[in-house]
């Protein structure tokens, strides 16, 4: 290899398709040594946006994100979650290190306000980070322009950026460096990536993301917003409204 190319190869902003990309940021590790060693830099990317597609609700996508989360709020820094489909059961949250005085929910009443509180928390350099859900809110699925705000944003803001959306989704373009499919495999769950900064996958990864024995019964559940019977008397919602 020549001294000219050489050069060129160690840019930032240059990658050889066999490899990955160099990260901008420092990543955000999550939890899933076999995820990390797939992901660019080794984590979750900060000031880039991440699709997170689902086959359906409940199958365990907040539980891949938990462990950087709570990592985030053990430092004392903010998580901010936009119009997610159920309100936030406290207890669990915190049974999962989640530091409830670092999370805010933000439960906007129309699209336009749910967009704006989205692009305004990524934009943000003290939200380290958001989690969105806004697909429903437009009628099943997000304008791609609406996108390329969400992804503008993070990068200006610098924080991790995950947005949760239907699988039906995964053939439609995106702006988002990071694309990954979610699929229930059991008590496992099943990890497609679709698209990233470096070589194709090759194969989806299994995760296991069952919770540790002293997690109370339905625990996943109550995460996603599902009221414990057994903790019905002890619960507490979050909630800000725009």
């Amino acid at each position: 290899m020549n001294s000219a190319l050489a050069q060129v190869l160690e840019r930032s902003d240059i990658r050889r398709g066999d490899a990955f990309a160099v990260a901008p940021a420092p990543t955000l590790a999550s939890g899933f040594a076999r995820l990390d060693a797939e992901l660019p830099g080794g984590g979750w990317p900060r000031g880039a946006l991440t699709e997170l597609l689902t086959e359906h609700e409940g199958i365990g996508e907040l539980d891949l994100l938990l462990p950087a989360l709570a990592a985030l709020t053990a430092t004392g820094q903010t998580v901010v979650l936009i119009a997610p489909p159920h309100a936030a059961h406290a207890p669990a949250w915190a049974t999962a290190g989640i530091r409830l005085d670092c999370l805010r929910l933000v439960f906007p009443r129309r699209p336009r306000d749910a967009l704006w509180a989205a692009v305004e928390a990524l934009r943000c350099g003290g939200v380290a980070a958001t989690l969105c859900w806004l697909d429903e809110l437009f009628r099943g699925q997000l304008p791609a322009n609406s996108l390329r705000r969400l992804q503008v944003a993070a990068g200006e803001g610098g924080g991790a950026a995950f947005c949760l959306r239907p699988a039906q989704l995964a053939a439609a373009a995106s702006p988002a460096p990071l694309r990954l499919q979610l699929q229930a495999a059991g008590r496992q769950l099943r990890v497609s990536l679709l698209k990233r900064r470096g070589p194709p996958a090759r194969q989806a990864i299994l995760l296991d993301i069952r919770r540790p024995a002293e997690f109370p019964p339905g625990f996943h559940h109550a995460v996603a917003g599902t009221v414990l019977p057994d903790a019905a008397d002890s619960r507490r919602r979050i909630r800000v409204a725009v």
